[in-house]
């Protein structure tokens, strides 16, 4: 999951480059749904969801796959790829406190740590104070994403919570069409008909996007929220924008600074302190 996501953002960096930000999320929801329907029916799993099921499915697909993405791949065009990563896992501000509130998670000190040291690396790489505030369209990248990092925390959290009847397998495809058929009329109404070329690398692109960058890393972070508590998660995808930050300077030539090498290090450190917990604390739901 932090390996696919890592990549997904310079990925998308790159497809926002040509295509309208709202339709390059359509497009790549589209693709991952198409997929997952044809795994369902091959593997004999493509089930009507239990009405039990039904508010986790809604949660997740507006919450996570139109929220987050939409207002996420909008900032992107305003922000750099690493930088936009590194906003967009501030999710555990948001989760650590929900989870203590509506799940009754136990903040170890340890974990509690590992949050805090984690959030220091991630502002480190941020550092508001070199923000140009007077840029409108900036700040409303930044806002974007943050306000996609808020969404993000609110499915992670009914994730944990939910009683679940099906697994996150077989709500997936049927999550991925919906949220299709919400971001295509969406994209429609923004941004007009989508005007872009296909080429290879574009083709190529979305493929990627849509299987691993959608498809498989939706599946993995909901079977991981099954079974790990919620702060757990989020402080494990604190290791997502470090791979982007990576491969953003790699691919795209970004040049986060010099404050990057200390941002890793309290991240990895924040990651290390805090998803080692006890057994008890992190027994998995049933």
């Amino acid at each position: 999951m932090i390996f696919a996501w890592g990549l997904t953002w310079p990925v998308n960096k790159v497809i926002v480059a040509t295509v309208a930000p709202l339709w390059a999320v359509a497009i790549r929801t589209g693709i991952g749904a198409l997929a997952m329907f044809g795994l369902a029916l091959v593997a004999g799993r493509l089930v009507r969801p239990p009405r039990a099921d039904v508010p986790v499915l809604l949660s997740v697909t507006v919450l996570h796959m139109v929220g987050f993405t939409a207002l996420s791949s909008v900032g992107l065009t305003l922000v750099p790829a690493g930088r936009s990563a590194v906003l967009a896992y501030t999710t555990p501000l948001w989760v650590v406190p929900g989870a203590a509130l509506f799940l009754g998670e136990r903040l170890t000190a340890r974990r509690l740590l590992g949050v805090a040291v984690g959030l220091a690396g991630l502002v480190v790489l941020f550092n508001p104070a070199a923000l140009d505030w007077t840029q409108r369209a900036i700040v409303l990248g930044n806002a974007a994403i943050l306000g996609a990092a808020l969404l993000w925390a609110g499915a992670i959290l009914h994730i944990r919570g939910h009683r679940w009847r099906s697994t996150p397998f077989d709500l997936l495809p049927w999550q991925m069409l919906l949220a299709t058929l919400l971001l295509v009329p969406l994209a429609c109404l923004v941004s007009g008909r989508p005007a872009f070329a296909w080429t290879p690398e574009l083709s190529a692109l979305f493929v990627y996007a849509g299987l691993p960058g959608s498809a498989l890393a939706y599946w993995a972070v909901a079977m991981a929220g099954r079974r790990l508590p919620a702060v757990t998660i989020s402080l494990g995808l604190l290791a997502t924008p470090v791979v982007s930050v990576v491969l953003a300077t790699l691919w795209l030539g970004e040049r986060p600074g010099a404050s990057l090498l200390v941002g890793v290090l309290l991240i990895v450190g924040g990651v290390a302190l805090g998803a080692v917990s006890t057994r008890s604390s992190d027994a998995p739901v049933q």
